[in-house]
């Protein structure tokens, strides 16, 4: 994990999440099996929610090394908030895989030709920003530090 920090510095990471997040939350309402886009369907708006949080704990940790006693606790609020979102993360890359390892079950006149181009895009996307969440995780403990449970409510 260190040598992914050296290469993926705090400013990177938060310039790469900020730009994946919104591809992702683009490609939530994409269908691979009908090349079509769904807006109507609820559990695409759950995805872009939590991509929200995901956005407001960047924001928080970009803030609190400007000022490091008003961003504490709800950075540390979020950051926990965040594990469970990173659970979801990996959810939707294995249910992502799944989708793609369909590929071979189904014949090739049934799925559309950009089937597994874009879906391996969406699998590399989401790999990659479960990578920058847990080095923006690192990148936290080192700048920050850990956690004061003694002082909750300073």
């Amino acid at each position: 994990m260190k040598h992914l920090l050296r290469i993926i510095s705090w400013k990177k990471c938060f310039i790469l999440s900020l730009s994946i997040l919104p591809l992702l939350v683009f490609f939530s309402f994409y269908g691979l099996y009908t090349n079509k886009f769904y807006f109507l369907k609820i559990d695409n708006y759950i995805f872009s929610l939590l991509m929200i949080i995901h956005i407001w704990f960047l924001n928080a940790l970009y803030r609190l090394e400007k000022e490091p006693h008003a961003y504490m606790n709800i950075t540390r609020n979020l950051e926990f908030i965040m594990y469970a979102i990173s659970l979801v993360y990996l959810f939707k890359i294995g249910e992502t895989l799944y989708i793609l390892l369909g590929y071979f079950e189904y014949s090739e006149q049934v799925l559309p030709p950009t089937f597994l181009p874009v879906g391996l895009f969406i699998l590399s996307l989401q790999f990659f920003l479960l990578i920058l969440t847990f080095a923006t995780f690192k990148h936290r403990r080192e700048r920050i530090g850990p956690y004061r449970f003694d002082r909750v409510h300073k």
